[in-house]
């Protein structure tokens, strides 16, 4: 039994088999393979072979049409190199001997003849060293993408195990066949954690060198609310984590009858639940759960999950269901957020060092302005079927928010013109999320509808911390005082020039924090759908007076593992069953 412990980023227990989704890179982790399976990666062998081979031949034929044959006798060299059993038999040797993949097999082979060829003191065979090279990596691209190609062809329940996913990977996913999955790479708040709660996937990420001891087929232990994986668990841990889970159900039952009840505090103050949302089909499970609406519609998902640009009609039926779908509740929809992950850096020229610091949300949309008006103008077509709020992400100078909202009404008049419906008076607010915007909350408040404060990329930037970065997740703190001084002052701005103030940062869904942000004076949270019953649990066992004081002594501590602890001890009084008494470490 392995018991690994990395960063919880969605919540649920799944007991299940593994299915190893490797990437390509420089160095193919060595994981071991039952004896009765080391014929099916013998046969993985040849027919990655043969596949880079026919591949070969396709590029030859290319290249002597196009430059004649001399060049293309390079490939037809690579071909016989890859029909040469002195370089072929390795790799089924290395298999044998060390009961193996096919992937190790391949890449041990290629590594041990570059290494005796890097020995030669004659240079003509170090020319040969690319060569070697080029054509491992093309045998490994075939088991890699046939590998990656059986993930969207599985027909049987799995925890997927990875380096990393992307984001589009996740949305992809089977909820049928995918129940849970554990990365190598990744912090909480990453686009491909936000995926995995929006589909309800128990997830865990930061867990360095999972793959190198993870193996098809192997059973495994997600617990997603503690951020534990356990590979192999024994017949004691298998039963602890069973009655878990069935712990979990009754709880979860237990909540479930709340959802048709108020959102109100014990001394009658309304605290409305709303949800962040990735996809229109979540709504009908927002308001089946007890939510009041969509306090963050996140529209990358059109660019996330699709190989092209979404129209200009994509984005309108999305919305379009979304408003029909909402009923007349709330429904608020972030432009989109793009930059800092690899969408834009995929498709840039000379990609950038540190685009969460680089061209990334609204600075990517008013550098890109074809693009950001057709989602304007499809916002706009849909708000005539219901009503909406739209918000623009990332604002740090007023000139940022002043020139989003001049195109938004370029694009009203141009609607106008053409005759087609849309709400003139559609609300227009903005994410407070850097601290220069929340520094200057009562400058922001003259000009914004409403406030949304996004805690992800808040404290991300007051605590320069890359919040998808595992190394530093320790580092991550929501519960900074400087963090709760920044929201502090945002709420007393809203509160001052009176628009609303709500929070859609993921920690929002944390009980406790959620205490310490009610206390502070919001009464707005938007949280993944998953967390409303917890959520609205606790408001029904709270007062705003207990709340503020709780606030009050929080904003005393001066660190963020005091305000945790303070706060998290105070919750689990107040709602134990959010807290199942399992330690972090099992």
């Amino acid at each position: 039994m392995e018991l690994l412990k990395g960063i919880a980023v969605s919540p649920g227990i799944v007991i299940g088999r593994v299915f190893v989704v490797d990437e390509e890179r420089r160095r193919i982790p060595k994981r071991a393979v039952p004896s009765e399976r080391l014929q099916i990666e013998h046969d993985r062998i040849w027919k990655a072979l043969g596949g880079a081979i026919a591949e070969l031949n396709s590029l030859a034929a290319q290249t002597r049409e196009k430059f004649g044959s001399e060049p293309a006798d390079i490939f037809l060299v690579h071909v016989r190199m890859l029909s040469d059993a002195s370089l072929t038999r390795p790799m089924h040797e290395v298999v044998d001997r060390e009961k193996t993949t096919a992937e190790y097999g391949v890449w041990k082979a290629f590594e041990d003849l570059i290494a005796r060829f890097e020995a030669l003191p004659d240079a003509t065979f170090k020319t040969k060293i690319d060569d070697l090279r080029d054509l491992s990596q093309r045998v490994l691209r075939q088991l890699i993408g046939e590998h990656k190609s059986r993930l969207n062809q599985l027909d049987h329940q799995a925890v997927v195990v990875a380096p990393d996913l992307t984001p589009s990977q996740t949305a992809a996913f089977n909820r049928q066949h995918v129940i849970a999955f554990a990365t190598e790479l990744g912090g909480r708040t990453s686009h491909t954690a936000i995926f995995a709660r929006a589909l309800g996937i128990p997830a865990v990420v930061g867990l360095p060198q999972l793959t190198e001891h993870s193996t098809d087929g192997q059973t495994v232990i997600i617990d997603g609310d503690r951020g534990i994986v356990v590979l192999e668990p024994d017949q004691h841990t298998l039963d602890e984590y069973r009655s878990y889970i069935e712990a979990r159900k009754t709880v979860q039952l237990s909540l479930a009858e709340l959802a048709k009840l108020p959102s109100v505090t014990t001394d009658g103050t309304a605290i409305k639940i709303v949800a962040n949302i990735e996809f229109p089909s979540e709504i009908p499970s927002v308001f089946a759960q007890g939510g009041e609406g969509v306090g963050l519609y996140r529209t990358e998902y059109l660019y996330l999950t699709s190989d092209k640009e979404p129209s200009e009609d994509d984005h309108f039926q999305a919305y379009k269901h979304a408003v029909e779908l909402s009923e007349g509740h709330l429904l608020t929809i972030r432009t989109v957020d793009l930059g800092a992950d690899k969408y834009t850096q995929e498709r840039a020229d000379n990609p950038e060092r540190n685009p969460f610091l680089g061209l990334r949300s609204i600075r990517y949309c008013l550098q890109n302005l074809a693009m950001f008006k057709t989602q304007l103008r499809a916002l706009l077509r849909a708000s005539a079927y219901g009503p909406m709020k739209v918000m623009f992400p990332l604002i740090t100078t007023t000139s940022e928010f002043r020139q989003a909202k001049m195109l938004l009404n370029d694009v009203m008049e141009d609607l106008e013109d053409e005759g087609i419906a849309f709400d003139r008076g559609i609300e227009v607010g903005m994410m407070v999320e850097v601290p220069a915007s929340a520094v200057m909350a009562n400058v922001f408040a003259r000009e914004a509808a409403f406030f949304s404060i996004g805690t992800n990329d808040l404290v991300q930037y007051t605590l320069a911390v890359d919040r998808t970065n595992e190394r530093v997740a320790d580092l991550y703190a929501p519960c900074h005082p400087a963090v709760i001084k920044l929201i502090r002052d945002v709420i007393r701005a809203g509160r001052h020039y009176q628009i609303p103030v709500s929070c859609c940062g993921e920690s929002a869904g944390e009980p406790e924090y959620a205490l310490l942000l009610i206390g502070l004076g919001l009464r707005t949270l938007s949280v993944t759908g998953s967390s409303i019953p917890v959520l609205k649990r606790l408001v029904r066992s709270v007062s705003i007076n207990q709340c503020e004081r709780l606030a009050k002594k929080a904003s005393t501590l001066d660190s963020d593992a005091a305000v945790q602890a303070f706060l998290k001890d105070r919750a689990r009084k107040i709602i134990p069953e959010a807290f199942d008494g399992r330690s972090d470490d099992h």
